[in-house]
Order: structure tokens, then C-alpha cells, then sequence
């Protein structure tokens, strides 16, 4: 059995396209092998400027760099329809398989954020992922989705077949995300001048992250009743009122944007913070809410979208919107340290049971539907 897998999304590590989606294919390509049938063979179609290897992987690059979206949907609509033939199953690993396809396909799809939030997209990726992405979907044999929620959004907004469509929920970096010593975070908190206690939010400064909430819950502390709260990630999209909202309640001393955090420091800051806080109304696994729980940082979350099937059983989950909810949530971050005991143990308890050998061996099966 021959497996193509289309892996174009694939980033030089130490690059900022190197998260994401990415993420998820370098991770299947690392774990696919060891668990598929011994005779199994899989072929990854990379750009031609990917030099990464991966044990029982064969790389095929492209003769051209397909890093624009532009170049890539060339190669994938008109190159790549030629060089499926010598696979018995074609796996398009985000989103959109080619029109013309010969082969039995499996199509992964992370979210429906170009239907649920357009205006985060450019139109053109947006029009190209809602006439791609349902086609492709309906042609596939199956569709592996990250979360139950993704399935959900595949059955209501694209009327697609609850049996057709395979959940496969995301892994960690068991190495990366873990608790650290208290030295390691002392040492790195004093390099990064941070304060002894902080909250912690880590993401793109976007309207979806609900970040407004969570500032005007916060503002209705006094000083002396709060910690000091990073909102750490890249501005996206309409991130102005954010920044807006914070001087407008006088908190530019204590909310604090160092910005964009490399993935490399990112565990640091897990570790560093003494909770949590993500409450963002829409996401299609909730991966910062898993790493923080394996570093073992108490989580507060929304109650919606994915967020719940990461998080319910060992972090506390809000309504998104209710500002009260998120004030009485920091008032017992802040004062019980009990909760946040138990909830440091829950969490991270509850991140073991999310592993990458597991979503690789939940897409074997995928894959052996497909060809039933």
C-alpha cells in the first residue's frame, strides 16, 4: 500500500510558518510509519525548497518553490493530478484535494473559520477555501477533522455525512511542553524582567481571541487584587481596539504585549505564568490550551467551539461573553491557591491522553475506511 500525502504546508523549521498546520503534518509524518501496517509505504510531496527527513518517509519535492499560496495552488490543481497515479491513497493534509483526482482520497480540514469568521481572510484565500474545500470534501472517500467541533461545522455548514468524517484530536511536543524546573523559570523570568506572579494569554491579537472580555473583566479589579497580565502574540486583524480598550481603562502599566513569542520560548512562558487565560469564541483544537496544561499551568477557557474537548474535566470553562463569569473566574484565580493546585494536576493529567502517536494511528484508520 502506497501513500501519497500532500505536505506542500511544510515550513523550515525556525521560520514563522513553522506552527499551524505545519505543526500537525510534520508531526503525522513523524508518527504515520510506526503506525501503519508493516507493509505500508508513504511518500510526502514537499516544496523544492524542504530539506527535512523523516524515517520511513520518501520526500518528493516540486520543481519550484510553492511557498506562495499562488505557486502552490498551481502545482496542486494542474501538477499534481499527474503524479497521484503511482499512489493507492492520495491524504490532502489541509483542505483541498486537486479537481481532477484518480485517486481514493482522504482530506484533513482544521476548521471552518472561512465560513464562520470571513473577514479574517483575504477574499481571494477566502473564496478559494469555500469553493475548494466543501468540493474536495464531497469527492473524498473520508475527512479526518481535529475536533469534534470541526465535525459538527462540516455536518452544519456544509451538510456533510456525520459518517464520513473521522475526528483525529491533536498531540503535544511531550520534550517541549512539561513542567520545568524552578530554576529554568526563575532564571528565564529574570532575563525577560517579568514579574514573580502573571497571568498569560498567548495568541494573535484578533477579535476571535475575545480579548475584550477578558480586559474589561479585568479592569474591574483593583491593583492590588490582580496580577499583572501578558497578552502575548503578533497583532492580527482589527487589533486596534484591543490596544484601545487598555488605555482606555488606564491599565497600560498592567497589561503588558511583549508581541510575537518564538516557538522555542513558548514553554518558558507556560511555565512562567501562574494561569492560563484563553478566551477565544472559535478555534479548531485549542492547541495553547493543551501545551499549558502540559507545562502544568492551570487553564480558564471559553465553554465553546473545541475548547471544552481540550480543556472540561481539569480547567475552568466560561461562557465567552459574560464578563462576570470572567470576573469571578480571576477573582478565585487570584485568591484560591488550592484551586489552582488541583487544577495544575487535572490539566495536566488530562494533556496525557492527547498524543501524537494516537492522531496517527486514528488517521491509519481513516485511511484503511477509505480503501474498504
Amino acid at each position: 500500500m502506497h501513500i501519497g500525502l500532500n505536505a506542500h504546508l511544510l515550513a523550515p523549521e525556525g521560520t514563522y510558518r513553522a506552527a499551524g498546520i505545519h505543526n500537525v503534518i510534520h508531526n503525522l509524518l513523524m508518527y504515520l510509519p510506526s503506525q501503519a501496517p508493516a507493509d505500508w509505504q508513504f511518500t510526502a510531496m514537499v516544496s523544492s525548497h524542504i530539506d527535512a527527513h523523516y524515517d520511513g518517509i520518501a520526500m518528493q519535492r516540486a520543481a519550484f518553490d510553492t511557498t506562495s499560496p499562488l505557486k502552490r495552488i498551481i502545482w496542486e490543481q494542474a501538477i499534481q493530478p499527474s503524479i497521484l497515479r503511482q499512489f493507492d491513497l492520495y491524504h490532502a493534509m489541509a483542505f483541498v484535494a486537486p479537481a481532477f483526482n484518480p485517486r481514493p482520497t482522504v482530506v484533513t480540514v482544521y476548521d471552518l473559520t472561512f465560513l464562520r469568521y470571513p473577514e479574517r481572510l483575504s477574499t481571494a484565500r477566502r473564496l478559494y477555501l469555500q469553493a475548494f474545500t466543501e468540493r474536495s470534501c464531497r469527492a473524498a472517500r473520508r475527512i479526518t477533522a481535529i475536533s469534534h467541533s470541526t465535525k459538527n461545522d462540516l455536518i452544519e455548514l456544509l451538510g456533510l455525512p456525520a459518517d464520513k468524517i473521522d475526528v483525529t484530536p491533536l498531540g503535544y511536543d511531550r520534550e517541549r511542553f512539561r513542567p520545568l524546573s524552578e530554576a529554568e523559570i526563575e532564571a528565564f523570568k529574570a532575563e525577560r524582567n517579568l514579574p514573580e506572579r502573571f497571568w498569560l494569554f498567548v495568541g494573535t491579537l484578533e477579535p476571535r481571541k475575545n480579548l475584550l472580555t477578558l480586559i474589561e473583566a479585568y479592569a474591574q479589579f483593583a491593583p492590588h487584587e490582580r496580577l499583572p497580565l501578558v497578552l502575548a502574540g503578533g497583532k492580527g486583524w482589527d487589533y486596534e481596539p484591543i490596544f484601545a480598550a487598555i488605555g482606555k481603562n488606564g491599565l497600560s502599566d498592567s497589561i503588558l504585549t511583549p508581541g510575537f513569542i518564538p516557538s522555542d520560548d513558548i514553554a518558558l512562558w507556560y511555565n512562567s505564568a501562574e494561569v492560563f487565560l484563553y478566551p477565544s469564541v472559535f478555534e479548531g483544537f485549542g492547541l495553547p490550551v493543551l501545551e499549558a496544561m502540559a507545562c502544568g499551568t492551570p487553564v480558564i477557557t471559553s465553554n465553546v467551539s473545541s475548547l471544552p474537548e481540550v480543556a472540561e474535566g481539569a480547567g475552568m470553562t466560561l461562557p465567552p461573553h459574560e464578563v462576570d463569569a470572567w470576573v469571578a473566574a480571576l477573582k478565585q484565580a487570584y485568591g484560591d491557591a488550592s484551586w489552582r493546585s488541583q487544577a495544575s494536576t487535572a490539566g495536566l493529567s488530562k494533556a496525557a491522553q492527547f498524543t501524537w502517536e494516537e492522531t496517527a494511528r486514528r488517521t491509519i484508520e481513516s485511511y484503511q475506511r477509505a480503501l474498504a
